[in-house]
């Protein structure tokens, strides 16, 4: 069955990068010219995918707008021949999906915030492309996984190898090869110790579920010290039923919830920007030339 709805929880308080996301969502803060929210709603169209709901919180409102039309900036701009280009990409916010809004009323974690997609998705497949990740690949990213679900009828996770340092920071999976870049998935272990690491595979930013991904994160139970449900929990319901599959996707990851993050997605977003590139470049040969 085709993929054409996507989630993308952005309820975040994003306490990693205050004092920035005091006033302003993480979600919203730039790449260049555009927020990192729209890079992915981006992938998402590019991947065919035609309905995205956006899970926010209070205090996210500027998402809405900036995805809706701003009729006093149009009008402005459509009055001045030299911002043709500009206004024509301030539209093209406006048109890029069917998106949808609905509010995470409780901190509760992310498999919580994919429960609030319920009645949206239905009994259809659906991607979740998390708020946080920022992934820049000329096929998109959703898309891989988007293949991979439709030809298995399997669960998918998004998945790269991260330093055996790094991994306790994420996810540890027990993997066996199907195919080049894509593998069945045994067993998960969320923020492992170093003697629990099974792989240095981790699932970052993007997974396509089943619609009975639901029903598995309802009998998922909250984290006792947390309150929060965790959606790797009820992914590993699925594994463990040889329901889950993982491509190793082509594309380069920015952590958005990340100060380096941030940082790394303008230098290199900067490079390849056909406005700025350019000069950008010689900048930074210049300035290194000074470290």
């Amino acid at each position: 069955m085709k993929v054409t709805k996507a989630v993308i929880p952005a309820a975040g308080l994003g306490t990693r990068v205050l004092p920035a996301s005091k006033a302003v969502p993480k979600e919203m803060l730039n790449i260049v010219d555009k927020p990192a929210i729209q890079y992915i709603v981006e992938e998402a169209v590019a991947a065919g995918i035609t309905d995205i709901l956006i899970v926010t919180n209070r205090g996210k409102g500027v998402i809405e707008d900036h995805f809706d039309h701003s009729f006093e900036l149009e009008a402005k701009l459509k009055g001045n021949p030299s911002k043709a280009k500009i206004l024509e990409e301030v539209e093209a916010c406006a048109n890029l999906a069917n998106i949808y809004y609905v509010r995470q009323k409780e901190t509760k974690g992310l498999g919580h915030a994919v429960l609030c997609a319920k009645s949206f998705v239905g009994n259809e497949p659906f991607a979740v492309m998390y708020g946080d990740d920022v992934i820049i690949s000329e096929d998109p990213v959703v898309g891989q996984l988007c293949r991979a679900y439709e030809k298995y009828g399997c669960g998918v996770v998004g998945v790269k190898e991260v330093p055996r340092k790094d991994v306790p920071k994420y996810c540890t999976l027990d993997v066996t090869p199907l195919e080049e870049r894509v593998m069945q998935v045994h067993n998960i272990i969320e923020k492992p110790t170093p003697e629990q690491i099974m792989s240095c595979y981790s699932i970052l930013g993007r997974v396509v579920m089943p619609p009975e991904i639901f029903d598995l994160i309802e009998k998922t139970p909250a984290d006792p010290k947390s309150g929060e449900v965790y959606f790797t929990d009820a992914m590993l319901d699925l594994a463990r039923r040889g329901k889950l599959n993982a491509v190793d996707f082509v594309g380069t990851r920015y952590d958005m919830g990340n100060k380096l993050g941030i940082m790394q997605a303008n230098c290199e977003v900067a490079l390849q920007h056909p406005e700025i590139g350019a000069d950008f470049k010689a900048y930074l040969k210049q300035l290194a030339a000074t470290l």
